[in-house]
């Protein structure tokens, strides 16, 4: 195996590595537009006021509480005709 001089080194491909050098860079311009654009459209956003805010919350756990009542209903319901049936199989 003959050694290669300093010239021939620098003129061979890149190996492996220069790929994975590429795949980081294009990998960071693409983390970086995402970044960016991603804080360009959060300014187009029209954010609620405070008001509108704390309404909007106040309906979201009303209506939570209401179909856990309904969800709780359903459940116990059925519970109990399941309790009815094994019962009259016995």
């Amino acid at each position: 195996m003959a050694k290669q001089s300093a010239a021939e080194l620098a003129q061979a491909k890149p190996g492996f590595g220069g790929k994975l050098k590429r795949v980081f860079t294009n990998m960071g311009k693409s983390l970086k537009r995402v970044f960016f654009d991603t804080i360009a459209e959060l300014k187009k956003v029209t954010w609620p006021t405070r008001e509108n805010l704390i309404n909007y919350t106040l309906i979201v756990l009303l209506f939570m509480a209401v179909l856990a009542v309904v969800v709780f209903a359903l459940d116990t319901g059925a519970s109990m005709l399941v309790n009815m049936l094994t019962r009259l199989r016995v």
